[in-house]
């Protein structure tokens, strides 16, 4: 009951959308700037990267982020009341074993396939590798990146499921919502000004992929170890110079980016088959009652809290 955790806290909705509402507010305005902007998102990137170097830029890109992560803890704590815990899991505890495995099962799955696509397509790729340049971006990213997801998903998966769960008392609108809202808010990003809108496809599904794994989990967990992999690895081994991070990684892809099938892949054959892996793992069942069930009322899940509590005792 991952989204019934928010009764913990000192409930009271509006509290759910002050953080959400400001984020928001934010990547609306910065969209319209992009696009009214007559300068494009590459060519901007480009001058700020060589005023002041790819990682410094990559510095100011997750700062903010960053910072944001803490302030979504901090309102859950301080004007929630609610634990950190409740926000993460509806376990009695933080089970890092998952964050883990997710991590590292994304992580391998990332360099096998990257390294297969350098294999079979080496003119598209350029060695980048600079001892000093990299071994910086390893620690800023190693440092920055992970709460930078964090953030992502603590305020998408977490705080506002919880509390679109709560006020409309399912399991499906949340989760739309959230996934929806995830996608949209990369709409600024490079990737959309080079590829086109289509790319959409990939972000949306992306967010609905990390929502069904914490609906069936009943957690961030495995959401948080794969957002953090996917970003993380990423950063280390490729970066273009049409993306978001434009990185000192191992290679540069020097090919010119078109969008064609290959953006179906990711979302219609990849993330099914870690949903399987996952399931296969957690033992996951009832996904029709999971993903589009109803959300218990306050009196009833304090009821089945106190039965369960109960029954272990």
């Amino acid at each position: 009951m991952y989204i019934e955790q928010g009764y913990k806290g000192d409930i009271g909705l509006w509290k759910y959308f002050i953080i959400p509402l400001c984020f928001i507010s934010f990547m609306i305005i910065n969209y319209i700037a992009t696009i009214m902007s007559p300068v494009s998102v590459e060519d901007s990137m480009d001058m700020v990267i060589k005023q002041f170097g790819s990682n410094l830029v990559l510095i100011m890109i997750l700062l903010p982020l960053a910072v944001g992560f803490f302030v979504v803890l901090g309102w859950t704590k301080l004007v929630h009341s609610q634990s950190i815990t409740s926000l993460t899991t509806s376990r009695e505890k933080i089970d890092w074993k998952r964050v883990i495995f997710s991590f590292l099962l994304w992580a391998i799955i990332t360099i096998l396939i990257t390294g297969v696509d350098i294999y079979l397509s080496p003119e598209n790729y350029k060695f980048n590798f600079k001892l000093i340049p990299f071994l910086s971006l390893a620690i800023i990213g190693i440092v920055l990146i992970p709460l930078q997801t964090s953030f992502e998903e603590y305020l998408f998966r977490g705080h506002i499921m919880q509390g679109v769960g709560l006020l409309v008392k399912n399991r499906w609108f949340p989760l739309v919502i959230t996934s929806v809202l995830f996608g949209l808010m990369h709409l600024a990003n490079p990737e959309v000004e080079k590829l086109g809108y289509s790319i959409m496809v990939y972000y949306i599904g992306t967010g609905f992929f990390l929502g069904i794994l914490t609906l069936m989990d009943e957690g961030l967990e495995l959401a948080l170890g794969f957002h953090a992999a996917n970003n993380l690895i990423t950063a280390l081994l490729v970066t273009a110079d049409w993306t978001a991070f434009q990185t000192e990684s191992l290679y540069i892809d020097v090919s010119e980016p078109v969008l064609g099938w290959d953006v179906f892949i990711p979302v219609l054959v990849i993330y099914p088959i870690l949903l399987f892996i996952f399931s296969k793992k957690y033992g996951w069942t009832n996904w029709k009652e999971r993903l589009t069930g109803k959300v218990l009322s306050k009196e009833e899940f304090v009821a089945l809290a106190s039965a369960n509590a109960e029954s272990i005792s």
